[in-house]
């Protein structure tokens, strides 16, 4: 797939920056877009395409026919905390909350900078929050999660986007370690890979096999073992 800047036959229209199609200027310091889908084919037209994202068969109810919101990612801030949990609701069920990852989560500040948000115009339609924890007393290691996108937008993309964002802030804050429960189907693409047996525990049962881990530095995973707990 291909996504950038670049002029389109057909449309006379260039788009303003790279992937930024609807020219659409992003608000917030760290604001970036996310394109809605693969750039057209030669011979079709920008416009023809922004109308072709909006139409039913595509399933983004909220784009008019005659234009298209580039989704946006920045910080989360602490207005967006209610729409952060309206988002979690409707994406998961109401069993989460027993989880042993809520547990740590529970104990920390409900943001840090590495937590994000994706918007489509002044909608918040995917939110990945990143809580900084110590493993055996050592600081340095963030844990994912929750990653929530709305139902009706999963599939396109938007949470990978800030998966991979969110792992990169880490990275350029100096943090060592992402630790998360989850599938190894989906985070693999990502380097996550499983713990090795016994090395990190956490307060309570959960499934070796989904307990990943990525670097963030080479080599940073053998300085953790032991107990997780929420860090400041």
């Amino acid at each position: 797939m291909t996504y950038g800047a670049r002029s389109w036959p057909g449309a006379g229209l260039k788009s303003r920056c790279p992937m930024r199609l609807c020219g659409l200027t992003p608000r917030g310091a760290g604001a970036r877009c996310i394109p809605l889908a693969p750039l057209p084919a030669a011979g079709r037209g920008a416009l023809y395409y922004l109308r072709d994202l909006a139409s039913p068969r595509i399933g983004v109810r909220n784009l008019m026919t005659s234009d298209a919101f580039a989704v946006e990612t920045r910080p989360a801030l602490p207005a967006d905390l209610p729409a952060i949990a309206a988002l979690q609701a409707r994406a998961f069920s109401p069993g989460r909350f027993a989880r042993t990852a809520y547990r740590v989560r529970e104990a920390a500040p409900d943001l840090s900078p590495y937590c994000l948000v994706a918007l489509m115009g002044d909608r918040l339609i995917a939110a990945v929050r990143m809580t900084p924890i110590s493993i055996g007393g050592q600081p340095g290691a963030l844990l994912l999660g929750p990653l929530a996108v709305e139902p009706e937008l999963a599939g396109r993309g938007y949470a990978r986007r800030l998966v991979a964002e969110t792992l990169d802030a880490g990275r350029a804050g100096g943090e060592l370690v992402v630790l998360l429960v989850g599938d190894m189907a989906y985070y693999g693409r990502f380097g996550f890979a499983p713990v090795p047996p016994g090395q990190i525990r956490l307060p309570g049962p959960v499934d070796p096999a989904r307990l990943l881990a990525v670097e963030l530095e080479a080599g940073a995973l053998a300085k953790f073992h032991g107990m997780v707990a929420a860090g400041s």
